[in-house]
């Protein structure tokens, strides 16, 4: 019979030949030629396909006398193969020989062929009998049984990774199935032309049962006859672990889908499944990060170009297509999978994924071990120091400015654009400005309350966070206690809540969860995205930190191992918000004010090194000095005092390099000395500008980051312990917060810098011309202590602190435009023959607002009572009365929306910064949404776990759930521990992982990392 025509039919005895593909050899295929020789049912004949194969290989192969033998020097696809040796074979005489497909690793049952024979046998209009492919190691496991496809095309196992319970034994009429094990007429082989070359690796014998339908034959599943598998990728992509491995098979299936899908659909629709596959990719991209799988975005738009260059592979199938087809397509309609059944299966995974993370989370034992009562403890501390607060209902004083009314106004501030300081300008936004404008989004009513709601917020968060960072250090209640106490009064939060800086409030909170993120960064994308945005935020809040950061990066990217795929891209979206700053910092030569602090430059008592290395920052003595009246520091120096009551801290932490979690020990003491350094090196960059005085950068978020390492090595250290950790814990805590008792009272009393909110900012003529014209503008002039006068421009009803800009606090030399306020203030303040009108129209001035003197302040009052007279006598200008705010003119030359205080254009390059900007976010949300993903359960066989469990390696306290290492080298307390009744007692299950390095990775039982999203 010529290739290519229909099978004639024959009564003749069935003839069964046997195709095995070898490739690696050894103990798999030592097994499965020994069940070739058990079948109850010989096979007529044997060939071999020999692949790179050694001597040991061939005279196993040797040994059975096989027919046929052809040696391949390399390594070909399952498909390929086959057709080579079959092309040795004589041609079919009848419809009822057949062909064996077999590789080395799939081991029949004994009555296998026995079966499979009676089934073609039983069933003259089958053209193809496919066994039910069962685990090598445990044959009560279904690997896969049959194949079919959805609406869509995507292809799906019939049966897939199930425990064998007869439930499937009635399973008939398929679609297609897995290449291996297949027994197919041999004159329908022909007639197909075998396997479709264009599907190499995936769907080849489901596309080869779909065309025997389309022929006229039936596919049918015999479950009786049983085949152990290894799937060492052979015949099929394999199911080895690890991400590469998953990637690799996630591109295949994909290309092989959209293959199908231009080589099955109508002729008309081809062109336009063709234009379509990059944007699908596009789409796809999309969803792989919604799912936490980035890794296969590659692979997308990859089996997209692959197929869109290769239209000949196409063609061909649609040509084979069309020469054997005699039936219509809706005669595959029925085994197709039914959406219901989709949607059945796509529920039940996602109800897995949220069983793993609601297992996650109740292994924190939140309320066993002392989440509770670290939570309720902070409520009550920011309910008692800030009640006032709450009956203002807003927050003024310190650093602190309210914020845009207008959520749009608060979006813009944060984009590059139009700067409403220093005269304005056309400049980046600070990246502090997008925190706030998050921040604001949230009271999107009243965005300013969101500032009150930080405040209110800051230590409960805080304490939460070092809680949840605790347990991922130690098992024990009263270690994680002792973190979240001692981070919610830590001197710096509570030091940058009395100075009224939201930017070091925000570090402060947000540390801690940077590094919980961190430690699960490397077995989730969802965590490592929500990682780099936590980082971003940091940076954003604390430019100062960003040198110690990307050095820990740095550090831990070598400890990761195999995890640091996932670390790699953590300052990503930090370095988008921040480059178009550098870019124009650096551009002006300006590039150490990329460190100064975002927001109001507000000056402070500048601390000392002994200051910095007991935790203060705003240059005093944690207020010790003026405990009681001063009366404590007469008896005892505060220094003492302070060193005194953090020693235990200091002590418990020193004494981790005596531990047994050294390693993780000394990470933490480096942290601490990298933001010792970091503080330390914060009170000698001054870079910013208040009027006309310089002020340092703030070091308090340095001191976090000391604190931060300190209260790590602590926890470690104490962990270790035996007898008497809650003791020593408690001791800590206490010594901990008295030393920070008086600042604690001169909050709680008001004696701080941060007070209720007035109701207004500027006098309230202002506001109410601002509600009809928001660009209204009003020139404030501040006479100062050295005789001199401060001149700003704020529009609507005052500035804000979304509107502050860092390009403006640093900048040394006057521009064109402050150069211009100044000279109008200079002579709007003196008696001179100035004309004000061109100045007013640049700038849309409306009024001219004096700010009150302090009336011990000479030189101050003289420069106001000197303002004040030569204004009332400009004839220019109008008097309006006296205000709160001090005395107000109104320009006769004013106009109402006047086109000087418009915002001007950007232009297209401001749109594409923001547009790279929103991208790179965009991509980090999306990744760092939650799913409920989780590591999959190990599917292994168990000789697989058991030689892990021989190396010294366990699972996971729950089943086969893996142990997650935290970036200390240490087992992660608290990722899966047994259950426990919130006592201090070790738990068993704190057992360190060898081999992990510093990474937080999990750990498949043969020793290798494993994506916990890949599933």
């Amino acid at each position: 019979m010529r290739r290519g025509q229909p099978p004639r039919l024959s009564p003749m005895f069935p003839r069964v030949t046997a195709v095995l593909v070898v490739q690696h050899g050894g103990d798999r295929l030592r097994a499965t030629l020994d069940a070739l020789r058990s079948q109850t049912r010989q096979p007529d004949d044997l060939a071999v396909v020999l692949m790179d194969a050694d001597d040991a290989t061939r005279r196993m192969i040797e040994a059975l006398r096989p027919a046929h033998v052809v040696s391949l020097g390399t390594s070909q696809p399952f498909g390929a193969a086959v057709a080579t040796v079959e092309q040795t074979l004589p041609e079919p005489t009848d419809d009822r020989s057949s062909l064996w497909l077999l590789t080395e690793d799939s081991a029949p049952e004994p009555t296998a062929l026995e079966s499979l024979v009676a089934a073609l046998e039983n069933a003259r209009t089958a053209a193809i009998a496919a066994p039910k492919l069962v685990s090598w190691d445990d044959r009560r496991r279904i690997v896969r049984f049959g194949r079919s496809v959805t609406r869509g095309g995507r292809a799906l196992a019939i049966v897939d990774d199930e425990l064998d319970q007869g439930q499937h034994d009635d399973l008939s009429d398929i679609l297609g199935a897995d290449a291996v094990g297949l027994l197919v007429r041999h004159a329908v082989w022909r007639h197909l032309d075998g396997f479709d070359p264009a599907l190499p690796v995936v769907d080849d014998g489901l596309d080869l049962g779909m065309r025997a339908r389309l022929a006229g034959h039936r596919v049918i599943a015999v479950p009786s006859a049983a085949m152990r598998f290894a799937d060492a990728g052979i015949a099929g992509p394999g199911s080895e672990p690890g991400g590469r491995a998953a990637r690799h098979r996630a591109r295949v299936a994909r290309t092989a889908w959209l293959h199908r899908r231009l080589s099955d659909a109508p002729a008309v629709l081809v062109p336009l499944h063709w234009l379509a596959l990059l944007p699908l990719a596009v789409l796809r991209s999309l969803r792989h990060l919604l799912v936490k799988t980035p890794g296969s975005i590659p692979g997308e738009f990859a089996a997209a170009v692959e197929v869109m260059v290769t239209p000949q592979r196409v063609l061909r199938s649609r040509r084979g297509i069309a020469r054997i087809k005699t039936a219509k397509w809706s005669a595959l309609a029925p085994l197709r999978i039914r959406p219901d059944e989709v949607r059945v299966r796509r529920q039940q995974a996602a109800e897995a994924r949220r069983q793993r993370a609601r297992g996650r989370v109740d292994d924190l034992q939140f309320l066993q071990t002392g989440g509770g009562w670290v939570l309720l403890a902070t409520l009550a501390l920011s309910a008692i120091l800030y009640a006032p607060l709450i009956a203002s209902g807003g927050i003024s004083g310190g650093g602190l400015l309210p914020l845009s009314d207008d959520l749009a106004a608060l979006w813009r501030n944060a984009a590059a654009g139009w700067r409403d300081v220093g005269g304005g300008f056309v400049g980046a936004a600070d990246p502090f400005t997008g925190v706030l404008a998050v921040l604001g989004s949230a009271a999107f009513w009243n965005p300013s309350a969101a500032l009150l709601g930080l405040w209110l917020l800051a230590i409960p968060l805080s304490g939460l966070g070092g809680w949840f960072a605790a347990s991922r250090l130690a098992d024990r209640a009263s270690l994680r206690v002792l973190g979240g106490l001692a981070w919610a009064v830590a001197p710096p939060l509570l030091d940058a809540l009395a100075d009224g800086r939201p930017a070091a409030v925000l570090v402060h909170v947000l540390l801690p969860w940077l590094a919980v993120l961190m430690f699960a960064a490397g077995t989730s994308w969802a965590a490592a995205a929500a990682a780099s945005l936590v980082f971003a935020a940091i940076v954003a809040c604390a430019p100062i930190l960003a040198p110690a950061l990307v050095l820990a990066w740095l550090v831990a990217l070598p400890l990761a191992g195999r995890a640091a795929v996932r670390l790699v891209g953590i300052p990503v979206p930090a370095l988008a918000l921040a480059l178009p700053l550098i870019v124009q910092q650096v551009g002006r030569g300006a590039p150490l004010s990329l460190l100064a602090d975002p927001g109001l430059p507000y000056g402070a008592g500048q601390p000392t090194a002994p200051q910095v290395a007991l935790g203060q920052a705003n240059g005093t003595w944690g207020r010790w000095e003026d405990a009681l009246g001063g009366l404590v520091a007469e008896i005892v120096p505060p220094p003492i005092i302070l060193a005194v009551l953090l020693a235990p801290l200091a002590l418990a932490a020193i004494a981790v390099v005596a531990s047994r979690r050294l390693r993780g020990g000394l990470l933490a003491l480096a942290l601490a000395a990298a933001g010792f350094a970091t503080a330390f090196g914060a009170t000698l960059v001054h870079v910013a500008f208040s009027g006309d005085r310089t002020v340092p950068v703030w070091a308090g978020s340095g001191i976090s980051v000391m604190w931060l390492g300190l209260l790590a090595a602590a926890v470690l250290a104490l962990s270790t312990l035996r007898r008497g950790a809650a003791t020593a814990a408690t001791v800590v805590i206490a010594f901990g917060i008295i030393a920070v008792a008086p600042t604690v009272v001169a909050i709680a009393l008001g004696r701080t810098a941060v007070g209720p909110a007035p109701e207004r900012t500027l006098p309230a003529f202002v506001e109410a011309e601002a509600a009809s014209d928001p660009r209204v503008g009003t020139l404030r002039m501040q006479p100062t202590a050295d005789g001199g006068i401060r001149a700003t421009i704020e529009r609507g009803s005052g500035a804000t602190l979304d509107e502050q800009s860092t390009l403006a606090s640093t900048q040394r030399d006057l521009t064109g435009r402050t150069d211009s306020i100044a000279t109008l203030a200079g002579n709007l303040a003196s008696r001179s023959g100035y004309d004000a009108t061109a100045a007013v129209e640049e700038f849309g001035l409306s009024f001219v607002l004096v700010g009150p003197a302090d009336p011990e302040d000479t030189a101050a009052a003289a420069v106001e009572r000197r303002a004040r007279a030569a204004l009332d006598g400009n004839p220019q200008v109008v008097a309006i009365g006296e205000t709160d705010f001090g005395p107000i003119w109104r320009f006769v030359a004013a106009e109402p929306n006047a086109p000087g205080a418009r915002i001007p254009d950007a232009g297209p390059v401001a749109g594409w910064v923001v547009a790279g900007q929103l991208v790179v976010i965009g991509a980090a949300l999306l990744l760092s949404i939650p799913t409920g993903g989780g590591r999959e359960p190990d599917r292994r066989p168990p000789s697989v776990r058991r030689r892990r469990r021989r190396t010294g390696r366990r699972p996971g306290a729950k089943g086969d759930a893996a142990v997650a290492a935290d970036p200390t080298g240490e087992a992660v307390t608290g990722a899966t521990p047994p259950k426990s009744s919130g006592s201090d007692a070790p738990s068993p299950g704190a057992e360190p992982v060898a081999g992990t390095g510093g990474s937080a990775v999990l750990v498949d039982e043969d020793g290798g990392g494993r994506d916990a999203d890949e599933a």
